[in-house]
């Protein structure tokens, strides 16, 4: 980010930013949420929105790249926390094969990420109230870590307020495209960063069907949610420049972090498995929720008749789509042998906004086809906040295009193909019928 716009002043705006939209989103979709609390969320909302079709296109973008590419993506994160951990233990490749002219790496990294999606699912495939446990334990853990860096960054490390008027632009910027460096598409580009960190913030609407007190308990959820996370992500940040300079970050090698960077002021030589284990612990509990909240979409697009029979399936015992939790992660597999960590990331934010884009959309459609329906949770400064984010979220979609055309085209592609699985799922439903 600091390679993107340059200055720590505007990181930090588009930490803000980034957040402040999310926000926007929150509280557009707490009105949804509360007003339609199934399981599902999102896929439940664009279908009494927009109908059938486009709903199943958005579940489609969701299972085939949105969530199990996510999946994929952190369960690498974890993997190369790991590997930071046992000092390289897990590089070098034990089998690799050629497909399609791609070659397809087997090591240590892959199949820990293998075994820790598969890990993740079986848990997913308990109780929702013992993996609600499970998330809030590695929430509070993996918060109290990121307040430990900021607090020991500002307490123990030597720093200068003077390195917020400092500057990245001549620095390394190892892995950053000369595209989204400076100006509008470097603030953009910065900003698609931030909007990862803050990416899940809608997962509480899948699960909407399966919270007590749905109406109260969803908005306050995804509300206080977004808040805590600003602010967490502010103060580490603030940390940073408060202990390196803009320049120093703007150099940090692409196989290191700026976080390892600014432990290893005050933590020494053991900077390096400190924030590998905070990373793994962070990471670990993203997985968790994303795995929670995305089986419940092929579970509500099945029990439409409109995708898989078998994923529409809940146990006996737990009431849980275990079915939709497996396959997901197998998809989520295969994902972590076909493709690096970025290209997976880049691929699941542009997915992701297109729709989050169309979804808060829908609180204008239904505000007028449904104005007498039971309101719980009304959007603050509506209409207001819900078309701020609309108009960022289409500045962004285009910035994408721009700064990185190669995965956000394969995302629009892969959504595409979304219109004729609802063709196929629609005439057979027909014809069962």
């Amino acid at each position: 980010m600091t390679c993107n716009v340059g200055s720590p002043g505007l990181v930090m705006l588009a930490w803000v930013s980034a957040g402040m939209l999310s926000l926007a989103g929150a509280l557009t979709y707490a009105e949804l949420a509360a007003m339609m609390p199934r399981a599902g969320g999102e896929y439940v909302f664009m279908r009494e929105a927009y109908g059938r079709r486009l709903a199943v296109v958005y579940g489609w973008t969701q299972v085939s790249i949105t969530y199990t590419a996510s999946q994929a993506a952190k369960g690498i994160a974890l993997a190369i926390f790991l590997n930071a951990l046992l000092g390289g233990a897990l590089s070098g490749t034990l089998f690799s094969a050629t497909i399609a002219g791609r070659t397809i790496p087997l090591g240590g990294v892959q199949i820990v990420a293998l075994t820790a999606i598969a890990a993740i699912a079986l848990i997913n495939c308990a109780a929702v109230s013992v993996n609600g446990a499970i998330s809030i334990v590695l929430t509070l853990l993996k918060a109290a870590l990121i307040i430990g860096v900021g607090v020991g960054a500002f307490a123990f490390a030597k720093g200068d307020w003077t390195n917020f008027g400092t500057s990245g632009s001549a620095g390394v910027c190892a892995g950053v495209a000369d595209a989204a460096r400076g100006g509008f598409a470097g603030f953009g580009a910065a900003m698609l960063g931030a909007l990862w960190a803050y990416d899940g913030w809608s997962n509480m609407t899948q699960i909407a069907g399966e919270v007590r007190h749905p109406q109260r308990n969803v908005p306050l959820g995804l509300i206080g949610g977004v808040m805590v996370v600003i602010a967490l992500y502010l103060m580490v940040n603030a940390a940073y420049f408060y202990v390196l300079p803009a320049g120093d970050i703007a150099n940090v090698a692409a196989s290191s972090s700026v976080a390892t960077e600014v432990a290893r002021r005050f933590l020494g030589a053991t900077a390096v498995s400190f924030i590998a284990a905070t990373m793994m612990t962070s990471t670990l509990g993203s997985l968790h929720t994303g795995v929670l909240a995305g089986a419940r979409i092929p579970y509500a697009m099945s029990q439409d008749g409109l995708f898989f029979k078998r994923l529409g399936v809940a146990t006996g015992r737990t009431h849980v789509p275990a079915n939709a939790v497996i396959a997901l992660a197998i998809w989520a597999g295969i994902l972590v042998l076909s493709g690096s960590f970025d290209q997976l990331t880049d691929s699941v934010i542009f997915a992701s906004y297109l729709f989050y884009g169309l979804v808060t959309a829908s609180v204008f459609i239904f505000r007028r086809t449904q104005p007498d329906a039971e309101r719980p949770y009304r959007t603050w400064g509506y209409p207001i906040v819900p078309a701020i984010f609309l108009a960022v979220t289409a500045w962004l979609l285009i910035t994408t295009l721009i700064t990185s055309p190669r995965q956000s085209l394969i995302g629009l592609v892969i959504v595409s193909l979304g219109f004729p699985l609802y063709l196929y799922f629609s005439r057979r439903e027909s014809h069962l019928t």
